[in-house]
């Protein structure tokens, strides 16, 4: 039943997760957290933090913590090939359709409109991550604006900013 469980809501992850990297943390947030109590929501914020460090797609090394805390190996297998079965076979469906229908108004339109959804739940992803409490703090608030304009503005690497948060936390207490 576990690996039924994991293959449809890693499937389900894997079809709906549009815009990129940080779109499918809603849906994985609903399922893997509220839904069937996987993951508590420390956890989950705790291996978001983890999984950013390592090479490769986020949503990937999720199906695989997931998968291996539920079910060991094989609900790691099963959870990665449900996450990737969607989005493989709707390229490949789409690379054709957008060959043939790119240039047409309503295509480009639906994206814009999808891109833009997307960002909104990534805000509300990350509003979520943190106790607003928290940000009130002088240190804390620091970490965030220069993390953001280190992102945004200079283009660092996520890794060495992370990597800097952690150690700089880790000697700030």
């Amino acid at each position: 039943m576990i690996l039924w469980q994991l293959f449809i809501v890693f499937f389900r992850i894997g079809l709906f997760a549009f815009g990129g990297a940080y779109s499918f943390l809603p849906l994985i947030q609903k399922d893997v957290v509220e839904r069937y109590a996987w993951l508590t929501r420390e956890e989950f914020l705790e291996v978001l933090g983890i999984v950013k460090i390592f090479p490769g797609a986020i949503s990937i090394k999720f199906a695989t913590y997931v998968g291996q805390k539920m079910a060991g190996v094989w609900g790691a297998v099963i959870a990665n090939v449900a996450n990737m079965l969607a989005p493989v076979v709707l390229i490949l469906i789409a690379t054709y359709l957008y060959h043939a229908y790119k240039e047409v108004p309503q295509i480009k339109h639906a994206f814009a409109m999808i891109q833009i959804a997307v960002f909104a739940m990534i805000i509300a992803v990350a509003f979520q991550a943190v106790k607003i409490n928290d940000l009130i703090v002088l240190k804390n608030l620091f970490v965030a604006i220069a993390a953001f304009v280190l992102f945004f503005v200079f283009s660092i690497h996520p890794v060495f900013i992370l990597l800097g948060a952690g150690i700089l936390g880790a000697f700030l207490g």
